[in-house]
């Protein structure tokens, strides 16, 4: 007996009932902006060592070469490739994200389609059609289920994502409801993440499995393979088996009218989202006193950023981008807070190890995960009281469209300063106008 039916089967209806003339002309330009972002980030993260590592080690067993790996020379089977896509993109944390769910929605959903789009001959719209649905899809799933979910220490990108992957690899594919609800619960399987492993290469394992897993489950789909009946509301199924009540109204609420895919936020730090308004509120500060010498600074900020983020010890880049204490001594001691301040170099920097004891975390409920308040101390006794409202890169402050190009250009120039990004950059603006989409993904290849 069923917790209660159809609640699967109704997400897998209106995937495959959506067409892109249902699609509003807001939405659409926000896929292509995400996608503009995604390519940013892949591109800064694809020759990390994390995906280095896991390239070397799926590459003896990809004896297939369907797929592109963003900004590198190799081509791998079609699920290598979206694994390591999805773990390149999310490895240094500069993803876009959903502030209801602290998903980063793109990392799990675009790399799924993207290597489908070069087994298959795909349109643009159909492209974005196809990540559109993931995105909202996923999104909804958690949201049914945040904040506790995340707070229990599920890392939601992952658990999640697997499910935008299936949606999104599944319209694609042109699955019936039938097989749609057989890839949902296939991928209901195999959600899985954890919020312990952040900080560490392990957190990219679970974000590019739900990518990889997520395109695995509709190919299994297309196939015949089945699945449960009711996988996310079953009595035994995803949210009774993690032990949550879900607010199940919000999966279908406005389905296909308001669209959550709408309050995504694009990231101009590469670390947590939490930390992004305290940055805000540091480097306008430092810009203005580069000079004066801090004694101590006390971050108010939601409960949520100290729950991630309160970590004054930390020994490496991967672990900085989730420690608030790191974040604010790196801009304050460099007056930048890029790639380049959430390194292994800057963490062991004598000047911002000093630093980071001197800077305490409060909580305060009273503030939304995109707003902070800054109290700096200098040494001549002043408090300079600092706060912002709405991150830079939140939905309510977002970063325009010359700000992701911007951010794009400077990632790729980053480690090949001869790559022309201007032909990815046009192909993602005209994605929608595109009969075939299949050599997207290798314009990110510099040449």
């Amino acid at each position: 007996m069923l917790q209660q039916p159809g609640v699967t089967q109704n997400l897998a209806r209106f995937i495959v009932e959506a067409r892109w003339d249902d699609i509003p002309h807001e939405v659409r330009h926000q896929a292509k902006r995400s996608l503009m972002n995604f390519f940013a980030v892949a591109l800064a993260g694809c020759r990390t060592g994390p995906v280095e590592i896991a390239l070397r080690s799926l590459a003896e067993f990809s004896g297939g070469k369907q797929a592109t790996v963003v900004g590198r020379s190799e081509r791998v089977d079609a699920l290598s490739a979206a694994f390591l896509n999805a773990a390149g993109a999310n490895v240094h944390d500069y993803c876009d994200t959903h502030l209801r769910t602290v998903i980063h929605p793109t990392a799990p959903v675009a790399p799924a389609v993207l290597a489908l789009a070069e087994l298959r001959k795909l349109s643009g719209s159909d492209l974005l059609l196809a990540f559109i649905l993931g995105n909202e899809i996923q999104a909804r799933i958690g949201l049914a289920i945040s904040p506790s979910h995340y707070s229990r220490g599920w890392h939601i990108t992952s658990t999640c994502g697997v499910f935008g992957a299936a949606a999104g690899s599944g319209k694609l594919l042109v699955l019936d409801e039938r097989q749609m609800m057989w890839a949902l619960g296939t991928a209901a399987t195999q959600s899985s993440g954890l919020c312990e492993c952040l900080g560490t290469p392990a957190k990219s394992v679970s974000v590019g499995n739900a990518a990889r897993n997520g395109l695995w489950s509709a190919l299994l789909a297309e196939k015949g393979f089945d699945g449960p009946a009711e996988p996310l509301a079953g009595v035994q199924g995803l949210y009774r088996a993690l032990a949550e009540t879900p607010d199940l109204s919000v999966i279908t609420a406005g389905l296909g009218e308001d669209w959550e895919f709408m309050a995504t936020s694009y990231k101009p730090y590469p670390c947590g989202f939490v930390i992004h308004p305290v940055l805000d509120c540091v480097l306008d500060w430092r810009r203005s006193h580069p000079n004066a010498e801090v004694t101590r600074v006390v971050v108010r900020g939601n409960p949520l950023l100290a729950v991630r983020t309160d970590r004054p010890d930390v020994s490496t880049g991967r672990e900085s981008q989730v420690s608030v204490q790191h974040a604010v001594a790196a801009a304050l001691v460099t007056g930048k807070a890029g790639l380049d301040q959430f390194t292994d170099a800057c963490v062991r920097d004598p000047g911002v190890l000093a630093l980071r004891s001197k800077i305490e975390v409060t909580r305060d409920s009273a503030l939304s995960t995109i707003a902070a308040a800054v109290d700096i101390t200098t040494a001549d006794g002043k408090i300079h009281q600092l706060s912002q409202s709405a991150a830079r890169g939140s939905d309510v402050n977002p970063m325009s469209d010359t700000d992701l190009e911007d951010k794009l250009r400077t990632t790729a120039h980053g480690w090949n300063p001869h790559y022309d990004t201007a032909p990815l950059i046009d192909a993602i603006w005209a994605l929608d106008t595109s009969a075939d989409v299949s050599s997207l993904v290798r314009l990110a290849v510099p040449r």
